[in-house]
């Protein structure tokens, strides 16, 4: 079995985006679940700006990506990136966030594309 590798500059590069707790957890919400900027703006509860640039940031690296359904714009892990190996060998070690989206749901705020 071939272990992916990534180049020691990328990897900090990852790690640096990684090493912010809002990237982190977004990234570890995205594993498991597809989400708009504006659940995400709900549960870190900060402005759609400060949001947006966080996910613009996890987007230019490639980590995540997004896709246009109808007016939304919902972002997912990047799952053909060069980086999702390394990012799943560290995402398996966090703690599971997918009680925010259930906290979300609870509250009506969950979005529904369909």
């Amino acid at each position: 079995m071939e272990v992916s590798t990534i180049e020691l500059e990328k990897a900090a590069t990852v790690l640096k985006l990684l090493g912010d707790k809002t990237r982190l957890t977004m990234v570890k919400i995205l594993d498991s679940n597809d989400c708009c900027v504006c659940e995400f703006v709900e549960i870190f509860k900060t402005s759609q700006p400060a949001i947006s640039q966080h996910v613009r940031k996890l987007k230019d690296a490639g980590i995540v990506r997004e896709t246009r359904k109808g007016q939304w714009i919902i972002y997912s892990l990047n799952r053909d990136s060069d980086y999702y190996p390394f990012t799943q060998d560290l995402l398996k070690h966090l703690p599971n966030q997918d009680y925010k989206l259930f906290e979300l749901a609870e509250q009506g705020l969950r979005i529904s594309c369909d």
